[in-house]
């Protein structure tokens, strides 16, 4: 797994920075009753099947809905799956469903309405970028991506309420990759409406989608007949770029806000109105910075190992994220099966950096091709993240490095495509696997390896890890 960790310059694992003081008083123009207000931007899309950036994400969780679902504590739960069973030496699942599931229309959800959702979302013309990693698995799926066929030979539908579901081999993880919105069940007569049906979705979630004004609010309303435990406010009230989150919490705009570095010292201070509202939760996530390898100078590993050494992670950690973050030598976070304390990284060597560079078939840094760093931005001024590197690698390695900025709505969808010379990536956990870091991020044919990472013996010890049920020996 050493390969892996050395296609990464710079890991951090992540903490959440929150405030938050209960319920404001709802104006008069809100939903009356109990309401959540939150800051947010727009979803770019509200489609199960499409979704693979975390904001729509976030939403499309309050308004659909799957067999299964993972707890406060991340354990898996049933959602219209009541219970299941596994057979066929764990190749086989049958899912039993709820009785009493219904669309936010009424209708009752059926196991035929599971079948019709996952052959949708894996359908050529449905252009999902996230099918074939957490719809994969299923035997069938594969024919269906290419175009061969129309239906997933691995789904069969028993009855209106049973459904079987065989995979190609037995993975420990193929449960919680249901609870990814690909696999939500959406309501054909709704998808039927039209290109934008997602606008108006007839989901099965906790919440409904009562408005949305782009750039200005988003409410989602309470699902009275939910199958599960009822949400416990009439309403969420999402104002869409309404301004600086943390100025909107001190003036009641918002309940919940979230704290960037730059107002740590205001909400950590013990003297001031904030601290005892202040939570510091950890995040099953890493940030990263990938090379091209496809592309000069990164096709030579002399210069990557030049480029990680010539980091400092620790005065990063310290001076640019002010402790927020923790320095990440592996790919796995605290808590994650397979997560491994005594792994060491590539660690700040200015001595090992600039005798990589003399090395490699460059020679210097006045030998190497324009480097540019591709990230999420509206063109505006860069993090102080990208801002505090591009300045190691100027003073510690004599070379310039160019950012230049996607949109941040498109691009995770677009970053294969477009990355330059280098790439700014983060990844959150969507269920606790470390296949979900590992394989996604770094299988040859995965979907989000988005490094085009390729290695052929770490893919065998991939796939000999995807039947590993032992997680004291993943």
């Amino acid at each position: 797994m050493k390969k892996i960790i050395s296609v990464s310059v710079l890991l951090l694992l992540v903490f959440s920075l929150v405030l938050s003081a209960g319920c404001w008083p709802a104006p008069e123009h809100e939903p009356q009753g109990s309401v959540l207000n939150l800051y947010n931007i727009d979803p770019l899309t509200l489609d199960p099947a499409l979704a693979s950036d975390f904001t729509s994400g976030e939403y499309i969780l309050q308004i659909f809905g799957g067999l299964v679902r993972l707890g406060e504590d991340l354990s898996l739960q049933p959602d219209i799956a009541r219970r299941w069973e596994g057979s066929n030496g764990g190749r086989t699942y049958t899912f039993r469903l709820r009785e009493d599931a219904s669309f936010h229309d009424g209708r009752t959800v059926t196991a035929r309405d599971f079948k019709y959702a996952w052959e949708r979302a894996c359908a050529p013309e449905t252009g999902s970028q996230t099918a074939a990693t957490y719809l994969g698995d299923i035997v069938g799926v594969q024919e269906v991506l290419s175009g061969s066929r129309r239906d997933i030979s691995g789904v069969r539908v028993i009855n209106d309420y049973a459904l079987e579901v065989t995979i190609d081999a037995p993975k420990s993880y193929f449960l919680s990759k249901l609870t990814y919105p690909t696999a939500f069940v959406v309501d054909e007569a709704n998808v039927a409406r039209g290109r934008d049906w997602w606008r108006n979705p007839n989901g099965t979630g906790p919440f409904r989608l009562g408005e949305w004004r782009e750039n200005e609010r988003l409410v989602l309303e309470r699902n009275d007949g939910y199958h599960g435990e009822r949400a416990r406010l009439d309403a969420v009230v999402f104002k869409l770029l309404g301004g600086v989150p943390l100025v909107m919490y001190e003036t009641g705009e918002i309940d919940v806000a979230g704290v960037s570095t730059v107002n740590i010292d205001k909400v950590t201070d013990k003297a001031g109105p904030f601290h005892t509202q202040l939570e510091v939760i950890p995040e099953l996530s890493f940030f990263y910075l990938g090379f091209n390898h496809a592309r000069p100078p990164f096709d030579d590993i002399n210069v990557r190992r030049a480029f990680a050494h010539a980091v400092d992670k620790e005065k990063l950690v310290s001076l640019v994220y002010r402790g927020t973050v923790t320095r990440a030598d592996g790919i796995l976070p605290p808590g994650m099966p397979g997560f491994n304390r005594e792994l060491e990284g590539l660690g700040f060597d200015l001595d090992k950096a600039r005798s990589y560079l003399a090395a490699s078939k460059y020679g210097d840094a006045a030998g190497l091709p324009p480097i540019t760093l591709t990230t999420s931005g509206w063109g505006g001024l860069i993090p102080q993240s990208l801002e505090a590197l591009v300045v190691q690698w100027r003073e510690n390695l004599g070379v310039e490095v160019t950012v230049r900025q996607l949109e941040p709505e498109t691009f995770f969808y677009r970053l294969k495509q477009e990355k330059d010379e280098m790439f700014d990536m983060g990844w959150v956990a969507d269920y606790p696997h470390p296949q979900n870091f590992l394989e996604i991020l770094f299988g040859t044919s995965s979907e989000s390896n988005f490094g085009e990472y390729s290695d052929p013996g770490v893919d065998a010890l991939l796939s000999r890890e995807a039947v590993e049920t032992d997680t004291e020996r993943m």
